[in-house]
């Protein structure tokens, strides 16, 4: 290899090194309240409980497998494994409670095409599956 070549290779590695190093403070700071929801949303205003059995009945689990409750175990949609950990509600939107309501009820609206059917969940029984879902840590 000539030295120039050389050079030119290792001058393009430490540029891609530099801007792989390089810190986007507004997206560390989109990342930052996406956290900080994530942890709030801890408090959803529904019952966990009537969320687990609103679960079964709505058939969540012929897609999804869900932690805690033995009929879900679909493998169609992701797992719901961890949900309060998570930033994102299908990549669309901050995970954050009133966003995860909207996402159960109406789930086209915030991502039209989506695999997600729109079920006919309450609003009340949206909220305790969220509640329930935020009890997955």
């Amino acid at each position: 290899m000539k030295r120039s070549t050389r050079v030119a290779a290792t001058l393009g590695i430490g540029l891609v090194a530099l801007a792989a190093c390089r810190r986007d403070g507004a997206a560390d700071a989109r990342a930052g309240a996406a956290v900080a929801s994530v942890d709030a949303g801890a408090h959803v205003d529904g019952d966990p409980a009537r969320g687990k059995a609103a679960i079964v009945a709505y058939g969540c689990g012929s897609c999804h497998t869900v932690p805690g409750v033995r009929e879900a175990t679909g493998l169609v949609g992701p797992p719901l494994v961890a949900w309060q950990r998570r930033i994102y509600i299908a990549g669309e939107v901050p995970n954050t409670p009133q966003n995860l309501v909207h996402w159960i009820v109406m789930p086209q609206s915030i991502e039209p095409g989506t695999a997600m059917p729109n079920l006919g969940v309450t609003d009340g029984d949206a909220r305790d599956i969220a509640a329930y879902l935020y009890t997955l840590r």
